[in-house]
C-alpha cells in the first residue's frame, strides 16, 4: 500500500463526528442518514464514554471507518461535562468535528406538538420553557461547533440530503461552502459565517416588467449584474473570500455559509449569489452548493 493510501486510510479510520443540538431539531434523522452513508452511529452516549469509545475505534484490530456519536441533554448531569471531554479528544490525533442542529422556537414547538411529547427540560412548565432552558445550556457548545445546521425549514428528506451532501466519504476532505441568498426582512440566516448586503443595487422590484420574475430569470440577472459597481463588488468579494476559505481549511473548519442578502430575497441576492457560487466553484478543494432561502415567500 502506498504512503498516500495509508495516509488516506488513517484519516478515515480516525474520523469522529459529535452530533448534538436542540431537542426536536433532527438528531434522529441525521443519525439515520449517517448510518446510510456507512458511519457507525452511537446514540445517547454519556460524554464520559467519548474517550473509551474513541480508543475502541482507533486502537481496535479492525477499527471502525467513521464514528458518529449523538449526545444531547437526555444525558442529564453528564451532559455538563461534554466540553471537558471534547477538549481532551481534540488533543489527540483524531479528526474530531462537532455538528450542532438548531431550529426556531416555533418550528420546535410545532414538532413537539405533532408527536405529543414533552420537551425533556420543560418539567412542570411549557414546551417553550424547556426550549429556553436548553438554548441557555447549549450556548457555549453552539459557539464551538464546526458545523451548524438550521433545520427550521427542512423536512426529513431535505435534511437527509443535506447530510449526504456534507458527509459522504468522497466529499469529506473538501471545504463545503453554501452560498445562500436571503431576504433581510425575514431575518439573518442563523448559520451564516459571512453576510453581504446587496441593497446597494437598484431593485428590479420597481421595474414592472421585471417584478414578477426572480434573480434566476436571465433578464433580471442581466439587470442586477449590469448595475454600476456590481461586477467590481463580486470580483473584490470573491478575492476577499479566498484567504478566508483557505484559513478555514487550515483550521480544520470544513463547512461555511456565505449569505447574500437583499430586501426580500427574490431578485438581487439570488442573481448575485448564483454568480458568486460560480466563481467560488473554480477554487480547488472547495465543494460549493447554492441555496435560495426565501425564494417563493413573496
Amino acid at each position: 500500500m502506498s504512503a498516500e493510501n495509508k495516509a488516506s486510510r488513517a484519516v478515515r479510520q480516525h474520523e469522529l463526528l459529535i452530533v448534538t443540538g436542540m431537542s426536536g431539531a433532527g438528531r434522529s434523522t441525521v443519525g439515520n442518514a449517517l448510518e446510510d452513508l456507512g458511519w457507525y452511529v452511537v446514540d445517547n452516549l454519556p460524554p464520559q464514554m467519548l474517550g473509551p469509545i474513541a480508543d475502541l475505534f482507533t486502537l481496535a484490530k479492525n477499527p471502525l471507518p467513521r464514528l458518529a456519536v449523538v449526545i444531547d441533554v437526555r444525558g442529564g448531569e453528564f451532559f455538563s461535562e461534554l466540553h471537558e471531554n471534547l477538549a481532551q479528544l481534540r488533543g489527540r490525533s483524531i479528526n474530531l468535528r462537532l455538528l450542532f442542529l438548531e431550529a426556531t422556537d416555533s418550528a420546535l414547538v410545532k414538532r413537539f406538538e405533532q408527536v405529543r411529547r414533552p420537551h425533556p427540560l420543560q418539567a412542570d412548565g411549557t414546551i417553550l420553557d424547556g426550549i429556553a432552558a436548553e438554548r441557555n445550556r447549549l450556548i457555549s457548545l453552539r459557539e464551538s461547533a464546526d458545523v451548524i445546521i438550521d433545520t427550521s425549514e427542512l423536512n426529513i428528506h431535505q435534511l437527509s440530503n443535506k447530510i449526504t451532501d456534507s458527509f459522504s466519504l468522497e466529499e469529506s476532505k473538501k471545504l463545503h461552502v453554501t452560498v445562500m441568498s436571503f431576504g433581510f426582512k425575514y431575518g439573518l440566516p442563523a448559520d451564516a459565517d459571512a453576510v453581504a448586503d446587496m441593497r446597494f443595487i437598484p431593485n428590479p422590484f420597481w421595474e414592472e416588467s421585471l417584478r414578477p420574475f426572480t434573480g434566476e430569470d436571465r433578464n433580471v440577472s442581466t439587470y442586477v449584474l449590469g448595475a454600476e459597481g456590481v461586477e467590481e463588488f463580486i470580483e473584490h468579494y470573491v478575492a476577499a473570500l479566498r484567504p478566508v476559505l483557505k484559513g478555514y481549511t487550515n483550521e480544520n473548519k470544513r463547512y461555511a455559509t456565505i449569505a447574500i442578502g437583499c430586501t426580500g430575497g427574490k431578485h438581487r441576492s439570488v442573481a448575485v449569489s448564483k454568480r458568486i457560487a460560480t466563481e467560488l466553484a473554480k477554487l480547488e478543494d472547495v465543494a460549493v452548493s447554492l441555496k435560495h432561502r426565501d425564494l417563493g415567500r413573496e
